[in-house]
C-alpha cells in the first residue's frame, strides 16, 4: 500500500511514524514533511505547496496512493476529502461540510444544542458591541472563543470582565486572527478537569482511543498564556472507564449521528475535548482531526496497524477487532523556544537528538525544525516533542525528562511538570 500524508508538524511525525510499522505499506509520500519525517522509514518529503489542493490530487493520482491521511485542520476545512473522493481517491478525514464542526465553534455550538449534546451554555456574537454588552451583563468568569480556526490560539479563558473585554476588542476589532474573529462565541465558564478523547470512526462504527490530556499554559502550574500544547501524558486517569463509555454514549456517537441526519457525512477521527466534573462530562470542544501533543501519546500506545485503521475508515469496514492497546503509559513533554507563544527566534541549531535516538521506549517528533547545511535548527514555536513509554505515568515522565535533558538550543523553554494531576491522583491514592 502507497500512502499520501499531509502536513508538517509534531503530530504527522508521529502519525508517519506509525504509519510506517505497518506491514501493508511500502511507501509513504509527505507534502510537506519535515526534517523529523524525512528520517522515518519509508517515508518521502514532497514540497508541494498545500493551496492548490487540485494539484495535490493530481499528485495522489500520478503517484497511484491507495491511501490520503490529513493532518492540519486548515487542509480538511478547505475541503481536500471532497476533491479526493470526487475524484474516487481514498481518504481519511472529513469532507468540508463536516469539517465545520471544527471550523465553525458557532456551527458545532448549535449542533450540540440541537441535538441535546451536553456543552456550555453559549451566545455568538457578530459584533463587537454586542458582544462587549453580554459580556457586561453576564460577568466573569467567561470563555471567548473566536469562531473561525485560529491555530488552536484564538480562546481566552477569562477571569475577569475586563480581561473578556480586551478579547473580544484584540479579536472582532484589531482582527488578532484574522477571519476567525469575525464572530465569537461566549460561553459559559465550565470548572473541571480537561480530557481529551480521540476516536477513529467510518460514519458509522465510532472506537475510541484511550484518553489523555494536553497542557496548554506555557508555564507550569497551569500558568501564562495558552499555546498550542506543552505537553501531553496518556492515559488520563480522570477519565475512568465508565466515564468514558458515557462519553461514548452521550457525545461522540451522538455528534456523528447528528452531523449524518444534517447530511455531514463524517469519516476519519473525531477528537472531544471534554470538561469532567464528578460524573458529568460536557463538550469544551470538537476537532476534526488528529489533536496535537496529544497524537504524540496516543499513537505510541496503539497495539494495532494504523494504517489498516485507517483504510477501513475510509472505506466504511471500521470494525471494533482491529483497534487493540497497549497496557502502558507515554508522557510528551514539549520543547519550544524562548518567548513562545509570542514572538521567538528561528535558525538556532539542535544538539543531542541523536544521543536521544539511542534511548530505548523515547520517540522525539519534530514539530518546527527545518535543515540547514546539514544540521537541524529551529523553525517554530514548538520545536520537538518527546514521548517516552513507561509502565506508569511516573515512569513514562522520569524517562521523557531523561530525555529532555539531551537536548540543547539557546532559549529552549519546556514545563517541568507534565502530568502533574495524574501523579497527584495517584499520590493521594496511596
Amino acid at each position: 500500500m502507497k500512502l499520501l500524508l499531509i502536513g508538517s508538524g509534531g503530530r504527522e511525525h508521529a502519525l508517519a511514524w506509525k504509519l510506517s510499522q505497518s506491514s501493508h505499506v511500502e511507501q509513504i509520500l509527505v507534502i510537506p514533511g519535515n526534517p523529523g519525517i524525512a528520517q522515518v522509514p519509508k517515508c518521502q518529503c514532497t514540497d508541494l505547496a498545500l493551496d492548490d489542493l487540485q494539484k495535490v490530487a493530481d499528485f495522489a493520482e500520478e503517484n497511484s496512493v491507495d491511501l490520503t491521511v490529513v493532518g492540519p485542520e486548515a487542509t480538511l476545512v478547505a475541503g481536500i476529502a471532497d476533491i479526493f473522493r470526487s475524484r474516487g481517491l481514498p481518504i481519511f478525514g472529513p469532507d468540508k461540510a463536516a469539517a465545520e464542526l471544527e471550523g465553525s465553534k458557532a456551527f458545532s455550538k448549535r449542533l450540540m444544542q440541537k441535538y441535546h449534546i451536553p456543552t456550555a451554555a453559549f451566545q455568538v456574537c457578530t459584533d463587537l458591541e454586542t458582544a462587549k454588552a453580554f459580556i457586561t451583563e453576564h460577568g466573569a468568569p467567561i470563555v471567548v472563543k473566536a469562531d473561525g480556526l485560529a491555530a488552536g490560539k484564538g480562546v481566552v479563558v477569562a477571569m475577569t470582565v475586563k480581561e473578556a473585554l480586551d478579547a473580544v476588542t484584540e479579536m472582532m476589532a484589531d482582527h488578532k486572527f484574522g477571519s476567525a474573529g469575525a464572530s465569537v462565541v461566549l460561553e459559559e465558564f465550565m470548572d473541571g478537569e480537561e480530557a481529551s478523547l480521540l476516536a477513529f470512526t467510518d460514519g458509522k462504527i465510532v472506537i475510541p482511543m484511550i484518553a489523555s490530556q494536553d497542557h496548554k499554559r506555557v508555564n507550569d502550574g497551569d500558568e501564562g498564556p495558552n499555546t498550542g500544547g506543552m505537553g501531553a501524558y496518556a492515559p488520563a486517569p480522570v477519565m475512568t472507564e465508565t466515564l468514558r463509555i458515557k462519553a461514548v454514549e452521550t457525545i461522540l456517537k451522538p455528534v456523528i449521528a447528528a452531523l449524518n441526519k444534517e447530511g455531514r457525512t463524517y469519516c476519519g477521527c473525531l477528537y472531544a475535548g471534554l470538561m469532567i466534573k464528578g460524573d458529568t462530562i460536557k463538550v469544551v470542544e470538537f476537532n476534526c482531526r488528529f489533536g496535537d501533543p496529544e497524537t504524540q501519546v496516543v499513537l505510541p500506545l496503539l497495539d494495532s496497524d494504523l494504517a489498516q485503521i485507517m483504510l477501513a475508515c475510509a472505506t466504511g469496514t471500521l470494525d471494533v477487532s482491529m483497534v487493540q492497546w497497549k497496557q502502558q503509559a507515554a508522557v510528551c513533554v514539549i520543547l519550544a523556544s524562548g518567548g513562545y507563544p509570542a514572538s521567538y527566534p528561528k535558525g538556532l541549531p539542535i544538539t543531542g537528538l541523536d544521543e536521544v535516538d539511542a534511548m530505548e521506549d523515547v520517540m522525539v517528533f519534530h514539530a518546527g525544525t527545518k535543515t540547514v547545511d546539514g544540521r537541524i535548527v529551529t523553525n517554530g514555536g514548538r520545536v520537538l516533542g518527546v514521548t517516552a513509554l513507561g509502565a506508569d505515568i511516573r515512569a513514562a515522565q522520569e524517562k521523557a525528562y531523561a530525555a529532555v535533558g539531551k537536548i540543547h538550543f539557546d532559549g529552549e523553554h519546556h514545563r517541568t511538570d507534565i502530568a502533574w494531576r495524574a501523579l497527584a491522583r495517584a499520590e493521594e491514592k496511596r
